[in-house]
């Protein structure tokens, strides 16, 4: 779903609804390709098959994430790990820019080589310095897996969790951003977003709350994790991390989707807030 769209934004010819993820376009199906080159089936795709707000929610963090990553790169920062990386092509769209900087990528085997399968069967070649780790998060430790494939301790790093957090069990959560603090050079950042903690409680008082909501369970998916905004702070104090940025829905949507005379051409989903937080 984030791949389409992403695919979907690449298309738009409306500047706020544009964002350059080209290349998503290529890693769908051929029909699909070709089904969203016509306008009305976007539209049906984003107003039908989308929950509310959704689709302008991942667009805004696709251009904020990105952002983040091209921030790093020009700053030279040497390793940049997305966690659960999925079909995310920031690797390849940026190769340019990261020529002096590792690029790793982590999920679990039968993701990573789907991805793999794509990549070839549509001749994109893997950057050489990118680095896919598969790993089994039921089996092995996580640690051993980025030794093992020589990720490297306190170096400046982009830790990227995109769509990530609110699957995981609040155990997963804490373990994670541990092995971030064990790994993570002074001065280097940590961008995610997370889902509200009210989410879970079902309380349904965000715009598209509910229809997000029955689309995840639909997926065979569950959310497991959420915090509320007046806790993040307190949140990533523990793991050494200080925000610097926070951005929830309404902020999200005055920076992408609000034009010159500041009405919003667009509405984010609530439920989702996007965090950067830095080592210090």
């Amino acid at each position: 779903m984030t791949c389409a769209s992403r695919a979907a934004s690449s298309l738009e010819n409306n500047y706020h609804y544009h964002s350059d993820d080209h290349l998503a376009l290529r890693l769908l199906p051929g029909f699909i390709r070709v089904l969203f080159h016509i306008p009305l089936f976007r539209r049906f795709f984003v107003r039908i098959l989308a929950p509310r707000g959704i689709y302008e929610y991942v667009i805004a963090r696709t251009k904020y994430v990105d952002s983040a990553f091209e921030k790093a790169l020009a700053e030279g920062f040497d390793q940049i790990l997305l966690f659960g990386a999925g079909f995310d092509t920031r690797a390849l769209r940026f190769h340019t820019e990261a020529q002096n900087t590792r690029i790793f990528e982590l999920d679990t085997p039968v993701t990573q080589q789907a991805k793999i399968q794509q990549y070839r069967k549509r001749n994109l070649s893997i950057p050489s310095n990118g680095v896919f780790i598969a790993i089994d998060f039921d089996k092995e430790s996580l640690p051993h897996r980025l030794d093992m494939a020589e990720f490297k301790k306190d170096l400046r790093t982009l830790f990227i969790l995109e769509g990530l957090l609110m699957y995981l069990d609040p155990e997963s959560v804490r373990s994670t951003f541990q092995t971030i603090q064990e790994y993570a050079g002074i001065g280097s950042r940590v961008v995610f977003d997370y889902i509200r903690a009210s989410v879970l409680r079902h309380e349904n008082t965000l715009y598209g709350e509910s229809g997000l909501a029955k689309t995840v369970s639909k997926a065979g998916e569950q959310w497991r994790f959420g915090i509320e905004p007046d806790e993040i702070a307190t949140f990533t104090a523990p793991y050494g991390l200080v925000v610097s940025d926070h951005k929830c829905a309404q902020e999200l949507e005055a920076t992408c989707f609000q034009d010159e005379d500041g009405r919003l051409v667009g509405r984010i989903n609530g439920t989702h807030c996007i965090v950067t937080a830095v080592r210090r």
